[in-house]
Parts: structure tokens; C-alpha cells; sequence
């Protein structure tokens, strides 16, 4: 599951302002509006997360959830429900996870006993990128213990008993004055179970330290950012509790002619200045291996840019590909020999102001302002 973090949707840093992220939203709802890019796909997807996005963050109650939760907090709600589509079901979720232990003190060993997760940071090419990869990767953490099998204990019988301290809770209770603390058993160390015979190995954890390679399928079209979510392959939880998560944190190497921005390709093309004012062509190479033949048109002015529908990078979770962008640099000859001199003065003594406009204009308005 491919998860797109919703500050990183509109640009701003988790601790902006209101202003900040209405301010960025609108930027953005604007940029990518359907109606302003007739009819895009690639856009229409986008202007829907950005919307997504900014109806979670405006509102405080939303914003706080996610901020805690992530996306878990709205159960597939798509950000319009802070309690997803489950309703009160999912309120109870998180009103559980905050006072389980309260309310089911069984439940909540069980979190506590869970597995935690994993970050691993995954650096990806352009090219791997715009095809998807599959990555073998190396993860040392805590993992279910291969001498007990996780069940912490030796021997097939059972090897647990009630903790006689909490009473199988794993909490116990001191008065001070008027309130009551609630601290962690310090004989069972929360488990509510003494072990009797614990493994050697593990100490009656049920897990050690261990070092495995893990295959992970990275899809077309990841970016810098992107989280992939990889469930159940975190550490592995307590004598047999619920494994954690995996997260892959998505990194891009620098490319040597490209730079990418969404799913859009842009290479700074530099050309002479005979080629921009008589036209001509360049190619580049493509990301999926193909050449892309550019025309460039007469008269090519710096900073241009020549754009080749379809060229660019995959789009992730979609179909179709973003496009490629030339981005036209005139360069000025820094040698020349004696006879291009003479050419180019031939050429300056034939001007008349008609070969570049822009220049004529706004030599013409600076006379102007002096009064001719």
C-alpha cells in the first residue's frame, strides 16, 4: 500500500500555520484544476488528493487525528469523515487505543506486547523508478525466536502462570493522597504472566535479535517521499503478540541529465545561438530506453520550453506517462576565430533592430523614459 503524506501533498511543513496550508492549497487546487489542463487524467487524480489533503488539515479536529494516527484515524474515509466511513465503530478504535487499558487491560498487554515498526530508507534510480522495481533488503530487528518458536518458554507444556503481584493484569495501583497512579508491574513487567521455564535464548521474550532479507515490490511511479507500508514485517511482538510494520521511505538518485518534478521530465538543453535563430533538432535519451528526437523551431528564444507529450515518468498508481521537457539555454560563443568575428560584424552592420523585437522594444521604452 502506497501512502502519499498530506503535508507533503501541499508543500508545507507539519507545524504551518492555517495560513501557510490555505495559502499552498490554493496555489496548488489552481495549478492542477481539470478544467486548466483539458481534461487530464494525471491532473484530476492530483487535484483530488490535494483536496483531500486540505479538508483534513483545516480542521483542527481532523488535523489532530491524522497528525496522531495518519490515515489510520479515518478507516478509508478518504479524509471527509474523521471517523471513516465505520462511523462510531471508529471512534471506538481510537477511543480504545487511548483508554484500552482502562476498559480491557487484556487488550491492552497485547498492544504493548506488539511488535514495533521499522523505517527503512530505500534509494531508487529515475530508471527504477519509472519501471518499478523488486529490492531485496537487509533488516536486523527482534525476530520471533527460532529455540521456542516465540513462545518464550521451554518444553511442551504449558510454561505460564497468573502474575501473582498484578493478578494477571499487568498493571498495579498505589493510592497517593486523593489519586490513584497506575504503573507497570514490576515482577511480570506488564505481561500479566510469570514464566517458569524461560528459553535461554530469548529470555522468555519469544524474540531475538536477528538479521533477514526481505523482497519488497517497489510500483512505477514512486517519489521522492513516498511511504510504502509493508504490513507485518516490523519487529516481531512478545512471545507471540502481533508483528509491527514495515515503512519504505522512498529516496531518488540525482540523475545526470534530468530533473523531475511529479511525473514531468526537465533537462536543460544548452544550444548555440546559429541553432536557435535557424532551428534545428536535438535528441535525448529516454527514461525507457528510447530516443526523443526534440525539433527546435527558428528563432528559439533562452529559457523556452520544448515539450514532448508522453515521455516523462510513470504515474503511480494510474496509467499513462507525465511528459518531457526541454528546457532551450542559448549559449553565447566564448571562441571564436578570426573569420566568425568578421561574419558576426557583417552581421551587426546589416541589423535593424527588426531581427530581435524584444531587444528593439525595450531599448525604445528606455528612450522613451529619458525623453528620446
Amino acid at each position: 500500500m502506497v501512502e502519499q503524506d498530506y503535508y507533503e501533498l501541499l508543500g508545507v511543513q507539519r507545524g504551518a500555520d492555517d495560513a501557510a496550508i490555505k495559502a499552498a492549497y490554493r496555489r496548488l487546487a489552481k495549478e492542477h484544476h481539470p478544467d486548466r489542463k483539458n481534461g487530464c487524467k494525471e491532473s484530476e487524480a492530483r487535484f483530488k488528493a490535494i483536496n483531500e489533503a486540505y479538508d483534513v488539515l483545516k480542521d483542527p479536529q481532523k488535523r489532530a487525528a491524522y497528525d496522531r494516527f495518519g490515515k489510520a484515524a479515518f478507516n478509508g474515509g478518504g479524509g471527509h469523515d474523521p471517523f471513516g466511513s465505520a462511523g462510531f465503530e471508529g471512534f471506538s478504535d481510537i477511543f480504545s487505543t487511548i483508554f484500552g487499558e482502562f476498559m480491557d487491560p487484556r487488550g491492552a498487554r497485547q498492544n504493548a506486547a506488539r511488535g514495533a515498526d521499522l523505517r527503512y530508507d530505500l534509494e531508487l534510480s529515475l530508471e527504477e523508478a519509472f519501471t518499478g522495481v523488486e529490492k531485496t533488503i537487509k533488516i536486523e530487528a527482534m525476530a520471533q525466536c527460532g529455540t521456542c518458536d516465540g513462545r518464550g518458554c521451554t518444553g511442551l507444556d504449558r510454561c505460564t502462570s497468573a502474575c501473582s503481584t498484578c493478578n494477571g493484569m499487568g498493571k498495579v495501583r498505589a493510592q497517593q493522597g486523593f489519586f490513584v497512579v497506575e504503573r507497570t508491574c514490576p515482577n511480570c513487567r506488564g505481561s500479566g504472566e510469570i514464566i517458569s521455564n524461560p528459553c535461554p535464548t530469548c529470555h522468555g521474550e519469544g524474540r531475538a535479535l536477528n538479521q533477514r532479507r526481505l523482497s519488497v515490490k517497489i510500483p512505477a511511479g514512486v517519489d521522492e517521499g513516498t511511504r510504502i507500508r509493508v504490513a507485518g514485517e516490523g519487529e516481531a511482538g512478545v512471545r507471540g503478540a502481533a508483528a509491527g510494520d514495515l515503512y519504505l521511505f522512498v529516496h531518488m538518485k540525482r540523475h545526470p541529465i534530468y530533473a523531475r518534478e511529479g511525473t514531468t521530465l526537465v533537462a536543460d538543453c544548452p544550444v548555440s545561438f546559429t541553432t536557435a535563430a535557424l532551428g534545428g533538432s536535438i535528441s535525448l535519451p529516454g527514461v525507457d530506453g528510447h530516443k526523443v528526437d526534440i525539433k527546435i523551431p527558428a528563432g528559439v528564444q533562452s529559457g523556452e520550453q520544448l515539450r514532448h507529450r508522453g515521455a516523462g515518468m510513470s504515474v503511480l498508481n494510474g496509467r499513462g506517462r507525465g511528459d518531457l521537457v526541454a528546457r532551450i539555454l542559448v549559449e553565447t560563443p566564448t571562441r571564436m576565430t578570426a573569420k566568425q568575428k568578421k561574419i558576426l560584424e557583417e552581421f551587426r552592420e546589416t541589423e535593424t533592430g527588426d531581427e530581435c523585437p524584444a531587444a528593439k522594444g525595450f531599448f525604445t521604452r528606455v528612450r522613451e523614459y529619458f525623453g528620446g
